[in-house]
C-alpha cells in the first residue's frame, strides 16, 4: 500500500507538471501507470474536480484494464478516453506509464501540414531523438472512449514510444512517470521551435524550410542517458512546481 500511495503521488505531480507547462490547461488529460497484472492506476475525476493543476493523490485510482470501471468511491468517475491507456498498457508490455495531453504547439504544428522532424541537435537531444525515429500521427480527431479507437491509435503508433493525435493532442508512453512526461514535454518544445522556424521562413522570399539535421552532426551527439535526459529534468520540474508553490 505504501508502494501505490508512492505512484498515487507520482502521478499528481505529473499531472500538476503537464498542467503547469501548458500542455493540459484545463481539466482535461491524465496519466495512468501500469500497476501489476490486468491493473492500473490512474487519474481520475470527482466531484469536485478542479483541473490537472490541481491533482491530488486521492484523484488517482486502481482500476483493472478490463473494468467494470462504474463503482470508484467518493463519486469519482475515471476518464472517458480511459481506452487509451487500457489498450497501451494490455497490448505494449514495454510501456509502464502512459500520458495523454492536449500541447496546444503540437497539434498546431500538425494541423498546419508540418512534420515534427530532427531540425534541433544539441538545443534538445531527446527531441530530436524522438523526430529521428519518426513521429507518428493518429489521423482522426476524435475522442478515444472506445476500445476499437484505441486499437487504431495503436495501429498508427506502432512500436514509437510517442504519437500525435491530429486535432486533439499526444499519447506518450515510458519505463517510469518521469520518462512519459518529458517527453510529452519535448515533443511539445520541438513543436514551438518548428512553428517558429516556419514561420520565420514564411516571411523569406520562397518560405525557406528548415533541413532535417545531417547524419554526420546526429552521430556526434552523445547518449546522455536516462539519469540527464529525464530524471534530473523531472527534479528541475518538481522544483519548479515547489518553488511556484504548487507541490505537494
Amino acid at each position: 500500500m505504501m508502494e501505490l500511495a508512492g505512484v498515487r503521488r507520482d502521478i499528481a505531480l505529473a499531472c500538476r507538471v503537464l498542467a503547469f507547462h501548458g500542455l493540459a490547461a484545463d481539466v482535461l488529460g491524465h496519466v495512468s501507470v501500469r500497476a501489476g497484472t490486468g491493473r492500473m492506476l490512474i487519474r481520475c475525476r470527482g466531484p469536485r474536480e478542479s483541473g490537472l493543476l490541481f491533482t491530488t493523490p486521492e484523484d488517482v485510482h486502481l482500476v483493472d484494464l478490463d473494468g467494470p470501471y462504474d463503482a470508484l468511491p467518493g463519486g469519482y468517475a475515471v476518464p472517458s478516453e480511459l481506452p487509451i491507456h487500457a489498450e497501451t498498457l494490455r497490448h505494449r508490455p514495454d510501456v509502464t506509464a502512459v500520458v495523454h495531453a492536449h500541447p496546444p504547439a503540437v497539434v498546431a504544428a500538425d494541423l498546419a501540414g508540418l512534420r515534427l522532424r530532427p531540425i534541433v541537435g544539441a538545443f534538445n537531444i531527446p527531441a530530436m531523438r524522438l523526430a529521428a525515429g519518426g513521429i507518428p500521427v493518429y489521423p482522426r480527431g476524435v475522442l478515444i472512449r472506445r476500445t476499437d479507437l484505441a486499437k487504431e491509435m495503436l495501429s498508427a503508433m506502432g512500436p514509437a514510444p510517442v504519437c500525435v493525435l491530429r486535432g486533439h493532442g499526444v499519447t506518450t508512453t515510458g519505463a517510469t512517470i518521469a520518462q512519459a512526461v518529458v517527453r510529452a514535454l519535448n515533443l511539445e518544445a520541438l513543436a514551438r521551435i518548428t512553428l517558429d522556424a516556419a514561420q520565420a521562413g514564411a516571411a523569406q522570399a520562397g518560405g525557406a524550410v528548415p533541413p532535417d539535421m545531417p547524419a554526420a552532426d546526429i552521430a556526434e551527439l552523445p547518449d546522455l542517458g536516462s539519469t540527464l535526459n529525464e530524471e534530473s529534468v523531472w527534479r528541475h520540474h518538481l522544483a519548479r512546481l515547489a518553488h511556484a508553490g504548487l507541490s505537494l
